[in-house]
């Protein structure tokens, strides 16, 4: 929610567009003005195609991988977070263990996962030529998870490329949070498809796949086979009833067209910084283990465990703590507590994370310190921290 709740700029966007029609059952033209939007603002969008969901619009990806390379498989990184289709589904295992269960082996068989981090591991899977597609998300698996280093991200760039296997980015979180155009704005990695939701539908239901040319037109109909053609054999099937309906489209094209500036954006990052800090000063008067760091707005914490604090308050201290392969997360029995004490004061917390807002202003991120301060002191004298 870059913009907080009940926007005026959302609301009256998507009021005026119910008082026209919520649903009209064909195309309409606010889709095509939503889609020049994304690709003016997302470096990979070339072509965009709409979806009802995050998890639907890396579904699709996978689909379009699996056409264009001809291959079988599919790799993901260890606590990405793709949505629960089954094609990246794999990892949902809940805290107190336990398999995935619905999906059968065939499935489960055909989707890799690796180490953020482990480059030569990825390179050797790369290299057997099956594997038609490796998704990330860029900056690092979210919701109290440690980040990816850079030079991973230009890495896995290389490897996809010399392996001929796509390159996909979930920016369903980041996609005009990390910057106006993406986490793949900041860095200058361009992927060959990029999975979109939250922000780029404003808030309602909805997403994007957008990316290569080629790639997209594995969907269209061609013009000689007539608005019923078939397609022929390769063509990717994609129907949905509420893909771009206009109600979304109205949200999306309201929400994008406020933040090309950069404006929201830029402010929801300043009041994630002065949450990260305030964290991170708490914990530090607290005297327990554990740091808050931040990617701009997205702010992450972890408890109970001995990790150096970033040295500017904010980011990782990939320099002291290393890259390590997988995540010291809060331990369930501090974090159930945790999170509990931090509603009794007041502040509900998504995992062990925070997305700030634009709207987000000194007196609320104060408070949420105020909180978060309470919290480890509530916890320390109950001896759990």
């Amino acid at each position: 929610m870059l913009y907080g709740h009940a926007h005026p700029l959302l609301v009256e966007a998507v009021s005026a567009q119910v008082r026209r029609g919520t649903h009209y059952g064909a195309s309409q033209a606010r889709e095509v003005e939503w889609a020049a939007l994304v690709a003016e603002l997302i470096p990979s969008a070339e072509k965009v195609r709409f979806v009802a969901s995050g998890t639907e619009a890396t579904m699709l990806a996978a689909r379009l991988a699996r056409t264009a390379t001809g291959r079988p498989k599919l790799l993901k990184l260890r606590e990405h977070f793709h949505g629960w289709n089954d094609s990246w589904g794999i990892e949902l295992v809940s805290r107190s263990g336990g398999d995935v269960v619905g999906l059968p082996p065939a499935t489960t068989d055909a989707v890799q996962v690796f180490d953020q981090h482990d480059a030569a591991g990825i390179g050797e899977a790369l290299a057997g030529g099956e594997v038609a597609a490796l998704i990330c998300e860029p900056g690092g698996a979210h919701w109290g998870a440690l980040p990816m280093h850079p030079e991973m991200l230009t890495r896995l760039r290389e490897l996809t490329a010399a392996a001929g296997t796509l390159l996909i980015f979930d920016e369903v979180v980041t996609g005009f949070r990390a910057s106006e155009r993406g986490y793949q704005g900041l860095t200058g990695v361009t992927p060959d498809l990029t999975a979109l939701a939250k922000i780029v539908a404003g808030g309602l239901p909805g997403g994007a796949v957008a990316g290569r040319a080629d790639l997209l037109d594995q969907i269209a109909v061609p013009p000689s086979q007539g608005p019923a053609g078939e397609g022929g054999p390769t063509r990717v099937r994609h129907p949905g009833t509420f893909n771009a309906n206009p109600l979304t489209a109205a949200a999306g094209v309201a929400a994008l067209t406020g933040l090309r500036d950069g404006a929201p954006v830029r402010a929801a990052n300043a009041a994630g910084e002065r949450l990260c800090r305030g964290w991170n000063e708490a914990i530090r008067r607290a005297e327990v283990p554990g740091a808050a760091y931040c990617q701009g707005s997205m702010v992450h914490v972890v408890l109970g465990r001995d990790l150096p604090p970033p040295e500017d308050g904010v980011n990782w201290n990939f320099a002291a703590a290393g890259r390590p392969p997988t995540t010291p997360r809060t331990p369930a029995a501090i974090e159930w507590p945790f999170r509990r004490s931090l509603l009794l004061h007041g502040v509900d917390l998504i995992g062990m994370g925070a997305l700030t807002s634009a709207v987000h202003g000194d007196a609320d991120i104060d408070a949420a310190i105020d909180a978060f301060a309470a919290a480890l002191s509530d916890l320390r004298r109950e001896s759990i921290l």
